[in-house]
């Protein structure tokens, strides 16, 4: 068979079928570790079985970021620690296929080809459905790049994963409910590697969600490059914002926490904002990213909001739901960002207060606005900015995780823990909770009393 190898069976003389195998690597977000998901998914209907051990592939797929500074370089890197081992395989007399997919494939497209002869085939995100259709057409003879935009719907052409495949990813899921970006800020290439804003179907998101609750997901991130974006025309007829998909979403049996990623200022609305204050199975926690807190910045950004807007929503949030701990993202040293810019940024943080944050220098990112313009900041000014700023934000951290200890809360336990007699679990602001292995079961829904923070964890006891 095409997708198949031959191995004797001892008992019988005969040969029997072996499943080909694919490592996948996923580098960057959520939505490219639910990307890698799916493409296994697609690959299981054509014969694969996924293995944590690349050295036993017949197929390399890396997934890859181009968010941030040198993304395309390291992947090259790791394209030739990879060719090597295909290069052994090969005087073995064994096959292995190399696919590089995401949004660097997206970008450089046949300059991968080009650079990187080892590379059998290109898929770009909005393409991974028909991977399948692509091996075949690599298997006769060609490599293969995928990077045109696709006219139809991936997430209908891709086959729905079994029960046992959900199971074994765990009782928290992603899901992705929008991709693609219309805000074009100037430092950011995802509207050039994933395309304008596209929603899915209400009725599709529901299916899937489910599908994941039927296989024991208790917990579903919805995704999307800027998923409050969110809109789709729901079975009323209406159309429905984010926030009324998440009531929707709530009414499903067995999905008891539910949380978004990555949200845009701008689209914030009232029902979304109702929803954090009506809805116990929304998480208290909201990952909002401002970028800067100098005006001046923000419109070079092209972000569209100002720094007091920002800050006068997070007091409708926190109004709405007062326990709420705020995430964002940040970027220092933006061509042209001055001391008293940056300092507009530090102000800002300390008024907020986060919980936890990510934080970046600048760098640019070809393609975009950003790279073009004049008065880039000095590398070692960056650094020292980053450093002030990171020192903040994890002073924040912390006070943040030590008030959490005396506290009683819900977690969901997730995993074993590293430890022998663990398990860790998830706190409602997303901290992992290590507690005792007899507590409960992974799935289980417990609740805890903090009686002490680790670095980045808290420990707890059951009530």
């Amino acid at each position: 068979m095409e997708l198949e190898t031959l191995s004797p069976n001892p008992e019988k003389g005969a040969e029997t079928p072996q499943p080909k195998k694919v490592f996948v690597k996923t580098y960057g977000c959520q939505m490219n570790v639910y990307d890698s998901q799916r493409m296994t998914d697609a690959l299981a209907a054509d014969g694969y079985a996924e293995t944590n051990v690349i050295e036993d592939a017949d197929l390399v797929l890396l997934n890859t970021c181009h968010i941030r500074e040198k993304a395309a370089e390291k992947v090259y890197s790791e394209l030739g620690r990879i060719r090597e081992l295909k290069n052994e395989k090969a005087a073995e007399g064994r096959e292995m296929l190399i696919g590089v997919a995401g949004c660097v494939a997206q970008a450089e497209g046949r300059e991968i080809i080009r650079r990187a002869p080892a590379v059998d085939l290109v898929i770009g995100p909005q393409t991974y459905h028909r991977l399948p259709d692509v091996l075949a057409r690599v298997r006769n003879g060609g490599r293969v790049v995928e990077t045109e935009y696709a006219l139809e719907d991936k997430f209908e052409h891709l086959p729905q994963p079994k029960r046992a495949q959900v199971a074994k990813r765990g009782v928290a899921a992603f899901l992705t409910v929008q991709e693609g970006c219309d805000k074009f800020c100037t430092f950011c290439v995802v509207p050039y590697t994933r395309g304008s804003e596209v929603s899915r179907p209400v009725a599709q998101i529901l299916a899937e969600a489910e599908r994941l609750a039927e296989a024991g997901v208790r917990e579903v991130t919805l995704l999307g490059q800027n998923v409050n974006a969110w809109h789709g025309e729901g079975p009323d007829g209406a159309e429905w914002g984010l926030g009324r998909l998440l009531y929707r979403l709530a009414e499903i049996p067995g999905i008891a926490r539910l949380r978004y990623t990555t949200s845009h200022p701008r689209d914030m609305d009232d029902e979304l904002i109702a929803a954090h204050r009506d809805l116990p199975t929304l998480m208290p926690y909201l990952h909002l990213p401002v970028q800067s807190g100098s005006d001046r910045i923000l419109k070079a950004m092209n972000r569209r909001h100002k720094a007091e807007d920002y800050l006068r929503l997070i007091e409708r949030v926190r109004a709405a739901r007062s326990d709420i701990a705020m995430s964002g993202d940040f970027i220092v040293g933006f061509p042209g960002e001055t001391d008293a810019d940056f300092e507009d940024t530090m102000r800002l943080v300390r008024e907020v207060g986060y919980a936890s944050a990510f934080s970046f220098k600048y760098s640019p990112r070809p393609g975009t606005p950003g790279a073009e313009m004049d008065d880039h900041v000095p590398e070692q000014l960056k650094d020292e900015r980053l450093h002030t700023l990171q020192a903040l934000l994890v002073e924040q951290q912390q006070a943040f995780t030590a008030s959490m200890v005396g506290r009683t809360m819900t977690t969901l336990i997730e995993k074993p823990g590293r430890q022998a007699g663990q398990k860790v679990g998830r706190s409602p602001w997303l901290q992992p909770v290590i507690v005792d292995e007899k507590v409960g079961e992974i799935g289980d829904i417990i609740e805890v009393r903090i009686t002490r923070p680790g670095f980045n964890s808290l420990y707890a006891e059951p009530i």
